[in-house]
């Protein structure tokens, strides 16, 4: 069952929410990318990855990040990419993690999960492992993230579960051409004693070249509501969906932005933004290495300072269901060109579609692309055309990150 939002349980939400929206000592979901090299190169990729910066953290200056969030009882780390296995310190740093005192998830599109990492993984109590999945079938899948990429994460999924890992999560981007396999997921999640989890498709990275394109239409938002309605207890959306909220009750979870406030994202040169889908200069808040390292640039940055005076919810605050959608996404609004205080583009009550109708929006890109050699340029709104395709683009890496 879905929470009520009435009643005592209302308010102890409401007094936990005004907490998070002044920040905490410490981030609550911290997300660390450990490198941009990549064995795949998947059209959506928030951090449009592919070839490794060779300006990426050392294993000693990981080691001593690490030595930070133990002081500052970070519980755990999601580690990400990238494919971060690929990294040759990869399982040094997951055990000196776990040796301090914080927890480690990770994310992966299986590349490197053998029935011996399985074992490994297995006979561990502070590793949690999450594999990557966008379709229930070969085809919705590889269109996404290249050839071979789903018989790669089922080879995954059966390699840990023949180790006896336990509550694996299966990770779901919710696109427009996998929607209608919310089911087949939840199949698949079960036959692997794994937990499914539903994230949303923000239009960030590479992934702005494709939100158009792949982005829920109207129908299908409402359709993954009532179907979270119905599945909620035994899936994980973290905060991804509480702009669905406005559709009635509010879907368990956070329900607002957490950016700057619960979360921020680290990433593989040391960068610290105030969220995971928001790579970009306006969102990075120092470097750990410059600014004196993670703490210092938690506690006393300017940008999260400012993210964390509460808002009075711009545009949205005269909207009846505020309370639960909070203005929706901010990397999502931001990625669209929408200002700040605006709709999120896929407010389900529509006003996100009026917004987006303005042709004057300018749309930010990233000036970093680790999937190709030049930046791009912000390009104006409008449709992209794209078509998916199976076939992995020419150049995902300009060289092995497997070798």
């Amino acid at each position: 069952m879905v929470p009520r939002s009435d009643g005592a349980a209302a308010d102890k939400a409401v007094r936990l929410i005004d907490r998070f929206e002044t920040g905490l000592a410490a981030p609550i979901c911290l997300t660390w990318e450990l490198t941009y090299a990549c064995n795949l190169s998947c059209v959506h990729c928030l951090s449009s990855s592919g070839r490794r910066d060779p300006r990426e953290l050392s294993t000693e200056q990981c080691k001593a990040l690490i030595d930070e969030f133990q002081r500052m009882q970070i519980f755990y780390v999601n580690i990400g990419g990238g494919e971060p296995t690929v990294r040759p310190d990869f399982w040094e740093l997951v055990d000196y993690a776990t040796a301090h005192d914080v927890g480690v998830k990770f994310s992966t599109n299986g590349v490197r999960i053998t029935p011996e990492v399985a074992q490994r993984l297995a006979a561990s109590d502070y590793v949690d492992v999450q594999i990557s999945l966008d379709g229930a079938d070969a085809a919705v899948n590889d269109a996404v993230r290249g050839p071979g990429s789903y018989d790669m994460a089922i080879r995954a999924l059966e390699n840990l579960a023949a180790a006896g890992f336990k509550d694996a999560k299966l990770s779901v981007v919710a696109t427009r051409h996998n929607i209608p396999q919310l089911d087949e997921f939840k199949a698949i999640a079960d036959k692997y004693g794994a937990t499914l989890r539903l994230t949303r498709l923000r239009p960030s990275g590479r992934g702005a070249d494709v939100w158009d394109e792949l982005h829920p239409t109207q129908d299908q938002q409402r359709m993954l509501y009532d179907w979270l309605v119905a599945n909620g207890d035994g899936v994980l959306t973290g905060d991804s969906f509480f702009h669905l909220s406005a559709f009635g009750e509010a879907l368990p979870g956070l329900n607002m932005c957490g950016a700057g406030r619960v979360v921020c994202l680290v990433d593989p040169v040391g960068d610290v933004y105030a969220c995971p889908f928001a790579i970009h200069d306006t969102f990075l808040a120092g470097n750990v290495v410059s600014d004196g390292g993670f703490q210092s640039v938690w506690s006393t940055s300017e940008l999260f300072s400012e993210l964390r005076t509460p808002s009075g919810g711009g545009a949205c605050s005269s909207c009846a269901h505020y309370d639960a959608c909070r203005g929706g996404c901010m990397a999502a609004k931001f990625f669209t060109g929408l200002p700040a205080d605006g709709p999120d583009p896929e407010c389900v009550q529509g006003y996100g579609e009026a917004a987006l109708a303005d042709s004057g929006r300018t749309i930010p890109r990233s000036s970093v692309d680790h999937s190709r050699k030049t930046a791009r340029k912000p390009r104006k709104s409008g449709p992209i055309p794209l078509t998916l395709t199976t076939r992995r683009p020419s150049r995902s890496c300009d060289e092995s990150p497997l070798g």
